[in-house]
């Protein structure tokens, strides 16, 4: 049995989830800036890795891959069609 409840630390919603089958809960908040990348396809090519798991990270996604991988994931979630 799973029991969730809302709470709010330092103006941040979040759920609390309690496992009743063990001694587990887990606290998590979501959070997402406020604007959208104002990254071009050009910035996306040249990013070093570290910058597209920070950005990726802040947006509450994680990829696995080679880097050529991870560009093109980014490109695809934030760049619109047009900008491709």
């Amino acid at each position: 049995m799973t029991l969730t409840q809302n709470f709010s630390v330092h103006g941040e919603a979040g759920r609390e989830v309690v496992n009743f089958t063990g001694h587990e809960k887990v606290k998590y908040t979501f959070r997402m800036p406020l604007h959208y990348p104002r990254y071009k396809k050009g910035d996306y090519e040249k990013m070093e890795e570290w910058k597209l798991d920070n950005l990726l990270g802040q947006y509450g996604l994680a990829f696995d891959g080679r880097l050529e991988e991870k560009r093109a994931y980014a490109m695809g979630t934030f760049l619109w069609p047009h900008q491709l």
